[in-house]
């Protein structure tokens, strides 16, 4: 048994203008196949994203807060020429620089419209094949810890595991990472950026939901109702979703 990671989850305050900002961002489309406004590859709507993971852009009614997301996307680069075209590209189309102490350092820190930071990468070897998104980076007090049970939800394998970081990936060796990054931060609101997860054809939701909560994730309501999906919380309480086969 085991759980894939198939969309991001961000909330925004119009998800279609944010949806348009990330398939600029990505080089994908975006399509608005109901209330959500989903990015994935160009050529086609299709659900759950074989190699990679999309990106899903919800609607809410709040507004971002000045606090920082612990949860944010890297962009991966080819070259230095592309680095620098893509930042001044998404420049041109609503991000804003952003100062998170990074000081110094070869990567460009930014904002989508609605604030939701991400970084775009120097070129690295190490996500020459990973697609427009190198990484899923989630802040947290202990990345082995993380990685344990992300590693155990998921059935993404360990490239990486130090006290400060830790990084996951597909077992098939495609699409973008997921790495624990040590941060002296706690958690303080809602997460605004989330992973969704996706059982494999022919399991069950409800016992991959029981198994979680046997690994130390905890229920979380946040007013969802009755939902084909189940939100959880993992260790850290970062929230996330386990979705309904389609």
């Amino acid at each position: 048994m085991a759980l894939r990671p198939v969309q991001v989850n961000i909330k925004a305050l119009d998800g279609p203008a944010v949806g348009w900002f990330w398939a600029e961002a990505l080089g994908w489309d975006a399509y608005s196949p109901g209330v959500t406004t989903y990015v994935g590859p160009a050529g086609g709507l299709v659900w759950p994203e074989p190699v990679g993971v999309g990106i899903d852009v919800v609607p809410v009614p709040e507004a971002k807060t000045a606090t920082k997301n612990r949860v944010h996307l890297d962009l991966a680069t080819t070259s230095a020429a592309h680095q620098t075209e893509l930042v001044a590209r998404l420049k041109a189309r609503g991000a804003t620089p952003v100062d998170v102490g990074q000081g110094e350092v070869p990567w460009v820190v930014l904002a989508d419209p609605e604030g939701n930071e991400f970084c775009v990468l120097e070129p690295r070897e190490v996500y020459r094949d990973t697609g427009p998104i190198a990484a899923v980076v989630v802040d947290c007090a202990d990345p082995q810890a993380m990685a344990r049970f992300w590693g155990t939800a998921t059935d993404w394998t360990l490239h990486e595991v130090t006290d400060d970081q830790a990084a996951l990936r597909s077992a098939e060796g495609v699409g973008p990472y997921l790495e624990f990054l040590r941060t002296p931060d706690v958690k303080s609101v809602p997460d605004r950026v989330h992973l969704d997860l996706l059982p494999y054809p022919g399991d069950d939701r409800a016992a991959e939901v029981a198994r979680l909560r046997a690994l130390g994730a905890t229920d979380l309501d946040l007013g969802q109702g009755d939902v084909p999906w189940t939100c959880l919380s993992d260790p850290e309480g970062h929230e996330f979703c386990v979705l309904s086969a389609p």
